[in-house]
């Protein structure tokens, strides 16, 4: 498989240089070892082609190293997404079976004012109860916070990150099932989910991040285990600072604009029709048609 990054680049470099050294020593006239000096050779050069672009790392990342990442972790990125929605649903219908789940999981505070602010026909006022910039710059910071967190919590086999996807999805949901009990349902989807779309997918990238870092040391394949866990730690860390300008974006949002929910509904839709364009595009789209894009010029590169 291609290298996602260069430190796997240059371990498999110095893995191949190994392995070239032996079989030049013992079967100097294999097809093996002509196989090995090729592969050997096609790195040697694409590292020293790719030497020039220092000046240009931060836009490499953005746009081949993360979307390279997201694509290696395709499945796993699906599976965290699946757990939430889930577990969205399980929030949503044990709240609509049970008003003390509501409580037990958002706190009577929480759930009276919101219920006033829905009486005094103003149901999405809490995010109207500070100053917009106060309110981006608290929830941009608590967010990040927030997503180190699940990060971190995969140390322990992914397992608390794991558990932090499911009690989220379940608050969620929660929360979504008391504006549609009161018919809500649709101005929740218009107002809420103007940041709560890019907000929400950033969740799912961070927790995707700590579950990548448990299943390095659970799975480390035919790498050391340790090796592995390093590896994992490195894609891991990569995922989490490519999501943070969407976390930026996503409470510049709530602080700036969902406090408006009240506009016309084509200025919602226009956002939330956008953001969701932009998560299709980045995270699906675009590492699918650059994996194959890279997959074919290095076959024709072999091949030549």
């Amino acid at each position: 498989m291609p290298a996602t990054d260069a430190d796997e680049m240059a371990d498999d470099f110095t893995e191949l240089v190994n392995d070239l050294a032996y079989a030049k020593t013992f079967y100097p006239s294999s097809k093996i070892t002509r196989f090995i000096n090729g592969q050997a050779s096609r790195i040697y050069l694409k590292i020293f082609r790719n030497k020039k672009e220092e000046a240009n790392r931060i836009f490499r990342f953005w746009k081949i190293d993360l979307p390279l990442i997201v694509r290696k972790y395709h499945k796993v990125i699906f599976f965290t997404a699946v757990l939430f929605c889930l577990f969205f649903l399980v929030g949503f219908f044990s709240s609509r079976h049970d008003e003390n789940f509501t409580r037990y999981v958002l706190g009577d505070g929480y759930v009276d004012k919101t219920i006033q602010n829905i009486e005094d026909g103003n149901p999405f006022g809490i995010y109207q109860s500070e100053g917009p910039l106060i309110t981006w710059v608290e929830i941009m910071f608590n967010n990040v916070r927030v997503a180190i967190k699940y990060f971190f919590e995969g140390i322990v086999f992914g397992i608390f990150t794991i558990r932090s996807v499911i009690a989220f999805g379940v608050t969620v949901g929660v929360f979504h099932e008391i504006f549609f009990s009161h018919g809500l349902g649709w101005d929740w989807g218009l107002a809420v989910m103007i940041h709560g779309e890019l907000e929400l997918w950033s969740f799912v990238i961070s927790s995707t991040a700590g579950i990548i870092l448990g299943m390095g040391f659970l799975f480390p394949g035919t790498r050391r285990r340790i090796d592995s866990f390093k590896k994992a730690a490195k894609d891991g860390v990569k995922l989490l600072v490519g999501i943070i300008p969407f976390y930026i974006v996503a409470a510049f949002f709530e602080g700036f604009v969902t406090r408006h929910y009240k506009m016309h509904w084509a200025f919602n839709m226009l956002i939330l029709l956008s953001s969701l364009t932009l998560i299709v595009w980045y995270f699906i789209i675009y590492p699918i048609r650059l994996s194959k894009k890279l997959n074919t010029e290095e076959k024709q590169f072999f091949q030549e």
